[in-house]
């Protein structure tokens, strides 16, 4: 169904059970899917996390100025990118580790036109380094690319099954939502994204999918138009 998809990952998620790091078994699982959505024809982009590692508005960098903790949250996000781009060359696909922040020698500048390009010659493209600016969250940052390259739809790998009226891990009653709007989303002010990033998204017209990704398949399956998670629309 889609063509061209930006996919988001958190950093937590390739920690797996371990909830620190990188679970070498958890990469190798989701790169698995990424490729096997690949050979789909689809072009797929990635915007990476970094909680795994460092996050700059969590409790470890509570003592710290903003700006330094986002600083090295945006480079774990850079570790857990050539991580990835690492495990899906070992299937033979070309990927590509473009940053927001210049290290030439880690990898490339964020260039627009070449992120089009690169995916338009079937290589899968991380985006890392969030924006390159503090205060911004890697949600925000799937969304301006997302945008940016003109892709189809943002795709939310999270671990419930999509978006709920409540925490479904607090509450047993909480209702899920097959459908909802961005509009609905601020006005509950549900925690699907952060603010800034739903914003982008419901000004820009950018459907959005939240989905179980310890569910295996589920990434072919929301790539191929199936009904999984929640979508949100404007």
């Amino acid at each position: 169904m889609y063509k061209r998809i930006v996919l988001k990952l958190s950093g937590e998620a390739l920690a797996g059970s371990r909830g620190f790091g990188l679970d070498a078994e958890r990469v190798i699982e989701i790169t698995n899917e990424i490729v096997e959505v690949r050979a789909l024809g689809v072009e797929v982009a990635i915007v990476v996390g970094g909680g795994n590692f460092f996050r700059g508005v969590a409790e470890q960098a509570k003592e710290m100025d903003r700006v330094s903790a986002d600083n090295m949250g945006m480079l774990s996000t850079v570790i857990n990118a050539i991580a990835l781009q690492d495990a899906i060359e070992k299937h033979d696909v070309q990927c590509r580790v473009m940053t927001a922040v210049a290290m030439d020698q880690i990898a490339e500048p964020y260039i627009r036109r070449r992120a089009v390009r690169h995916l338009e010659k079937g290589r899968v493209v991380i985006f890392a380094a969030g924006i390159g600016n503090p205060f911004f969250s890697t949600d925000t940052a799937a969304s301006l690319r997302a945008m940016e390259i003109k892709a189809d739809v943002l795709m939310k790998a999270t671990k419930v099954e999509g978006i709920f009226s409540a925490d479904p891990v607090l509450f047993k009653d909480a209702v899920k939502y097959d459908e909802i709007t961005y509009m609905e989303i601020l006005r509950q002010g549900l925690k699907v994204m952060d603010l800034t990033a739903v914003s982008l998204c419901k000004d820009n017209n950018l459907p959005m999918i939240i989905f179980n990704m310890n569910e295996p398949g589920n990434i072919r399956r929301v790539a191929l138009g199936e009904k999984v998670g929640s979508l949100v629309t404007s």
